[in-house]
């Protein structure tokens, strides 16, 4: 199966944490949570993100079965099994190999709940390997071209990717931590 856009991993994401939810409902939900200011996703992707779930049958709509003023009564959106494991398949996907700065990495992030703690850690293992090849290879690239010698603009489309792969590798650590530390806490029962 194709790779879900942005929109679509979102979606299933707020369904699955729902349960079922309205159209209206999965907007209010991405404007609390402020999806729309860093995922760039408006009204309109929203609705033909929940279409493309329903063609790929990863997601179905049931009929609310009560209605609030005029018009059509609203549909409610319910993850598939299929739906489901896809959802699991993009959160590992994202955790492990997005690059810095993507907010695939977020989205994966906040669909946390949706795989086991040790699935989380190893695929944010892998995204630190992941991390430390790419900064390794800008690296060498700035190396092969004269390094600190480069002219400041030139030094600077290098140094600023690689102080981000370094943040970002001190946050993924962070969260392997805080994730080990419940993983602990649960095996010994607090």
């Amino acid at each position: 199966m194709n790779r879900l856009s942005n929109v679509e991993f979102m979606l299933l994401h707020i369904i699955a944490e729902s349960k079922q939810a309205s159209g209206y409902q999965i907007n209010k939900l991405i404007e609390l949570r402020g999806y729309r200011e860093w995922a760039n996703i408006g009204t309109t992707s929203i609705y033909s993100g929940l279409q493309k779930l329903k063609e790929k049958q990863l997601i179905r709509s049931e009929d609310a079965g009560h209605k609030t003023g005029k018009g059509p009564s609203p549909s409610m959106y319910v993850l598939m099994e299929a739906g489901l494991e896809t959802l699991r398949n993009e959160i590992i996907i994202s955790l492990s190999t997005t690059r810095e700065r993507d907010n695939r990495f977020d989205l994966g992030v906040g669909a946390l709940p949706f795989i086991g703690k040790h699935e989380a850690a190893a695929a944010l293992g892998k995204r630190n390997d992941f991390l430390e090849e790419t900064l390794r290879s800008i690296y060498e690239k700035y190396e092969s071209q004269g390094g600190d010698r480069l002219p400041l603009h030139v030094r600077a489309l290098f140094l600023h990717p690689m102080s981000l792969i370094r943040h970002e590798q001190t946050f993924v650590a962070e969260l392997i931590s805080e994730l080990t530390k419940e993983m602990e806490r649960h095996d010994h029962g607090y």
